[in-house]
């Protein structure tokens, strides 16, 4: 009976992590909510009206793409990987996470090295001024993490694991979520690093630790974020935030240059919520209120290889070894050359 018992574990916690994902859809704890999703497309709604005379669009259905994008095969795909997820996270995720996790410094760990080094500081106390400073600067450390983690994977030899998101010839909010595990991985564990570091620093300073600002049990600049048509960025209704603003806001419209597979718009928009991190770094492409003519996809144009969940998961890991084999092979012929 105990073996029964074990061996039906995993299987439990794997159903349990479908459900999770399920109800991941009706709370506040990720942009992907059926909240944040209904106040996009109420933006959409207001964009329809004012646009519909001109638009060739008879029904607001047929303005946030209808059939032919909500409904497309790749559409259709988002939606099965958005539970697929869920299941990788629990297989492949959270083992690792588990193993470097103990290896990692965390927040206290920080704060007991200062306060070893210089001292124990005087306890500042818990206030809302703190914890709203906190949030800021835990919302910009995680902001400017995965522009660096989303900037690095558009490398050649990572380039194949985000190509999965890119290779959608439509997009819908849960395109948003088409990342392949590898690179949540990434992204996970350098914003644990990060993260660990400015939050041992912050609660050294303070004296003790410092908890965020929440709205709704959200952090509150995340909340805030993702009711300002956040969803919008994975779809193809134009929201441009125009020029100055999108020096600093990253709206929809720029994160569908991102995807445009035009040549003079790749490599451009890695930001999340915030420009600010493209502006610095040379990466910023400014839209204006006039849309642009867009298809979504790769340079590559091979859509028609992503057509299954085995295909998102597995393909990356064998277009990867193939280009580390050519690359052997090509730099043992410059040799013998």
């Amino acid at each position: 009976m105990q073996e029964l018992s074990l061996a039906a574990n995993p299987l439990t916690e794997l159903l349990d992590a479908l459900v999770r994902q399920f109800q991941g859809l009706f709370d506040l704890n990720g942009r992907i909510g059926l909240l944040f999703i209904l106040l996009s497309y109420s933006v959409a709604y207001l964009l329809y009206r004012q646009r519909r005379v001109g638009s060739g669009c008879a029904s607001f259905w047929q303005f946030i793409g209808g059939r032919q994008v909500l409904l497309h095969p790749s559409a259709l795909l988002d939606y099965r990987y958005y539970f697929v997820r869920a299941l990788l996270r629990v297989v492949l995720i959270v083992p690792v996470i588990g193993l470097v996790d103990p290896h990692v410094l965390h927040s206290a760990d920080y704060m007991a090295f200062f306060t070893r080094l210089w001292g124990a500081r005087p306890q500042l106390g818990e206030n809302l001024g703190l914890s709203l400073f906190y949030g800021l600067g835990v919302f910009l450390i995680n902001d400017f993490a995965s522009y660096w983690t989303h900037r690095a994977f558009h490398s050649r030899w990572l380039w194949e694991f985000h190509k999965v998101h890119h290779v959608a010839p439509v997009l819908v909010p849960l395109t948003a979520s088409r990342v392949h595990v590898v690179e949540k991985l990434a992204d996970s564990l350098l914003t644990l690093v990060l993260l660990g570091a400015y939050s041992g620093a912050f609660w050294y300073l303070c004296g003790g630790e410092v908890s965020r600002y929440t709205l709704f049990g959200v952090t509150y600049l995340v909340f805030i974020f993702n009711c300002l048509a956040a969803n919008l960025r994975h779809t193809h209704i134009w929201l441009s935030f125009g020029p100055r603003l999108e020096h600093v806001l990253n709206s929809p419209a720029q994160h569908q240059i991102h995807h445009s597979d035009a040549p003079h718009h790749f490599h451009r928009n890695f930001g999340t919520n915030l420009s600010i991190w493209d502006w610095m770094f040379g990466t910023l492409y400014t839209t204006t209120h006039t849309p642009e003519r867009l298809s979504f996809g790769t340079a590559e144009r091979d859509a028609h290889r992503y057509q299954s969940l085995y295909s998102l998961i597995v393909l990356p890991f064998i277009d990867t070894t193939r280009k580390l084999l050519e690359s052997t092979d090509n730099r043992g012929l410059r040799r013998r050359v």
